[in-house]
Formats: C-alpha cells, structure tokens, sequence
C-alpha cells in the first residue's frame, strides 16, 4: 500500500461523467501475409494463457487516499476481444475508439482497460489501451505498451503490456526508506529553486509583461467555441502525415519541427472556425506541454507548460508562423535561465491560477488557452507484435469543461500520428480539422516551392 501522490488526488477529484480523465492510445497492426487464419485467436489465447503477473500501477487499485494491489485480479475485467462489423473501415474503428473513450473506467478495479479490435480492412487488427491520468501520464503509458512490443518481426513470446516492468514499477519495489530519500531530496531541490524563480517572477513582472510584445500572459486567450462546458461525448479522430514534408518546410523556413506543427494546427484552427463563424478577433492560444525530466522514469508528471500565440486572426500562414514562433523562442529562452524545479515552481507561481480556474469552473470565460497542443518523439524504428508490424499509433487523450479539444501528437517511423480527442457535442464535424492541416501543409508546400524570396522573412 502506498499512499496517492498530490498529482493522482488532482487527477481523480478532476473526473466526473461527463469529465473522464483516462489518457489512450489506439495502435494500427498489419497482420503478417501467411499467417494463419487464426493469428489473432492465437494471439489473444497466448496473451489469457500468459503466467506473467501484472505489475505497478497496473495491478493497483485505490483504497481511500491510498494504491492497493488488486489481490483478486481479474484479466477478463480489463482485457477484451472484439470485432468489427466485416469489413471494418477506418470510420467503424474511430467510431468504436470514440465510444470506449467516453466511458468512465470502474474504479473498483485497477484504472485501465486493454481492448484487441479485429476486422479491419486491409488485413489488420487494431489494439486501443486506456489507462486512467493518476496512474500515469498519457506519453509514458504508451510507452509502457510500446515496450511490450518487439523489434525482431519473428519474435513470438511477447509479454502482456500490464506486465513489462519499467523504471516506474522498480521504483515502487524499492524499501520505503529509499522512496523517502527520494521524497526529502525532491522537496529539498524545490526549496533551493525559490531565489531564482523570485527573480524571474521579478523580471516577468517588469519586462515580459510589461513591454515585451511576445509574451503570452495567462489572460490573454479569447473566448470561443473551443471553451464550452463538454458533455460526456467524446469523438476520436486520427491521420498520418508523412513527416519529410514537415521536414522540407521546416528546412526551408529556417525553423523547428515544432514550429511548423503549431502553424499547421493555427491554419487548420483558423478555417474550421471560419466555417463555423466563430473565429474571434483575438488569436487563440495554445497550451503546449513541454517535458522538464532529467532522467528516464515514467512516474508523475514532469512537465511544464508554454503558452503559444497561434496567431489565428493574421491570414497569411507567414505572419502566423512569426508570431507562433517568437512566442515559443520567448518561452524557451526563459527556461534556458532555469532548472527543472525552478521551472516547475515558476510555473506553478505564474499559472496555478489559470489552473485553478480550469478545476473551479469559477470563470469559465476567462480561460488562459483555448486548447492543448503536444507533440512528443516516438519510436524511430519499426515495431512488431508476434510478427504483426505496427503500423501506426495515435494518442488520445482529455478533455475538460472550458477546455474542448485536444490536439495530441507522435511520431512514428517517418509519419507524424495526429490524434484528436473533442467533446462531440461542442465541436460539430470536428474530424474535418483533419482536413485542414492537410489544406495547411500543402499552402506551406506551395509557399516554399513557389516564394523563395519571401522565406528571409520567417527567421
């Protein structure tokens, strides 16, 4: 037993039916060509019929302000088998996806679920995995399950993701004296920081916010669509994007991956908006979570956050991308000044507020951004599953009330996983911003090969 760190209290006391707070990940496998007829039969006997143990956090279940482990764990509460309506399309898929992760998962159990989905055209089977945000963060469950996979496409005996022990499940086996260094020397570290973030508060106060045009302040996002109160609805939708395009634009721009992909997502924003006559005259500002770990742990949360200008009011892609991008550079160069916990306790200062208010509810119209943006690395290399290669997984991931889309990114191989998660009923036909970032890469394809000159511009 161990009790519930703050982060997991925060994540639990978040959730209500119509506010779920489980992160996900859908994952595309292309079934080998000669494989039996029965391949994921065989796959999900192999995977019931495994003598592997769960372990932490997924063999965890609350007991009042404490993680228990589940001592009557049962394997058919999380694990299941479907299929899909043959032939599946990619809509059947998203819709099923859709469904499962507007429902709450049963916190009598462990807070996770692992269904296999057959039935898909063109010869595949898809595996969805959702695992409540007190557990852990969305990027490191993933990962979690990424590890259960293998490089080897002949590999057969593949260990089920709830039971490949990771950094975090080893730091749980360590003596309770050990985790209580570990506690003090973390407090410790955050004590140290306070000089420092003072400052930087300071110089928040009486330059950046004052005089400094690229700063983005927790009050400054507009109100709009994005920011209603969500049902319990959610709609899941996801694309690839072959990543040498962004690469090439990136290239010629003179900018970063990242830069590009903020871009993309501000033209696609802006004219989904404009369809709807609800772009307000105000940019939208995005929240753009930005990774402060130091070491390789998946426990927790070490993350802090950028506030990104979009720049939607501005109709050329240029200028928004030059806004977008000072804006971040802004960001960054005062995190370059910090260490991780001085980050931590400057974000804390700087945006608990908005945090709070996010919690609250107290003003929902005053939100400090409109929505989440992230885009994580991921694996570099193909994976396989009992032979079956992997080819493709997009994140899903929460949405809150004030708070209705999230925009979730990964790469993978050479493609870049686009993963949307909205409140269905607050975003009419929001799968056609899917269609807009394809829109918006191809303007930037047209403005590079087409405009060279005006590029001196961007950097």
């Amino acid at each position: 037993m161990r009790p519930l760190h703050p982060i997991d209290f925060i994540f639990l006391n978040l959730e209500k039916r119509q506010q779920p707070m489980h992160v996900g990940g859908l994952f595309l496998f292309q079934i080998p060509e000669n494989a039996p007829a029965t391949f994921i039969q065989d796959l999900v006997a192999d995977i019931r019929d495994s003598k592997s143990i769960p372990i932490p956090p997924f063999n965890n279940k609350l007991n009042g302000f404490f993680w228990d482990e589940d001592e009557e764990f049962d394997l058919d509460h999380h694990f299941r088998h479907i299929a899909l309506p043959h032939p599946g399309r990619i809509r059947e898929l998203l819709t099923y996806i859709s469904q499962e992760h507007s429902a709450l998962i049963d916190r009598a159990k462990p807070l996770w679920t692992c269904h296999i989905i057959e039935g898909i055209e063109g010869n595949r089977f898809a595996m969805y995995f959702k695992i409540h945000h007190a557990m852990v963060d969305g990027i490191a469950g993933m990962r979690l399950v990424e590890k259960s996979l293998s490089h080897d496409p002949h590999a057969k005996s593949i260990v089920p993701p709830w039971c490949v022990e990771g950094p975090r499940a080893k730091r749980l086996k360590q003596p309770k004296v050990s985790r209580v260094k570990g506690i003090m020397a973390t407090l410790k570290g955050q004590l140290d920081s306070t000089p420092r973030v003072l400052y930087e508060l300071s110089q928040t106060v009486l330059k950046d916010m004052g005089r400094n045009p690229d700063y983005v302040s927790s009050f400054q996002a507009p109100s709009s669509i994005l920011n209603q109160r969500v049902s319990s609805s959610r709609r899941f939708a996801a694309q690839s994007f072959e990543f040498s395009r962004l690469s090439h634009i990136a290239k010629s721009l003179g900018v970063t991956i990242n830069d590009i992909v903020l871009a993309i997502c501000s033209g696609a924003l802006r004219e989904y908006l404009l369809v709807h006559n609800a772009l307000p005259k105000k940019p939208l500002i995005a929240m753009v979570p930005a990774s402060v770990r130091s070491d390789d742990s998946d426990m927790s949360n070490r993350i802090t956050m950028i506030l990104a200008n979009l720049g939607t009011h501005k109709e050329d892609p240029l200028e928004r991308l030059k806004i977008v991008r000072r804006s971040v550079l802004n960001a960054k160069e005062r995190f370059k000044r910090m260490n991780s916990n001085q980050i931590l306790n400057y974000s804390a200062f700087v945006y608990g507020a908005a945090g709070l208010n996010i919690a609250s509810g107290f003003m929902p119209k005053r939100q400090a951004f409109n929505l989440v943006i992230s885009n994580v690395p991921g694996p570099q290399e193909p994976l396989y599953w009992n032979g079956a290669r992997l080819e493709a997984l997009y994140p899903a991931s929460i949405v809150l009330d004030g708070q209705a889309l999230n925009i979730t990114m990964t790469s993978y191989l050479d493609k870049l996983e686009v993963g949307l998660t909205a409140c269905r009923n607050a975003l009419p036909k929001m799968q056609n911003l899917l269609t807009h970032l394809e829109d918006e890469i191809q303007r930037f394809e047209a403005i590079v090969n087409q405009d060279a000159p005006k590029l001196q511009a961007v950097s």
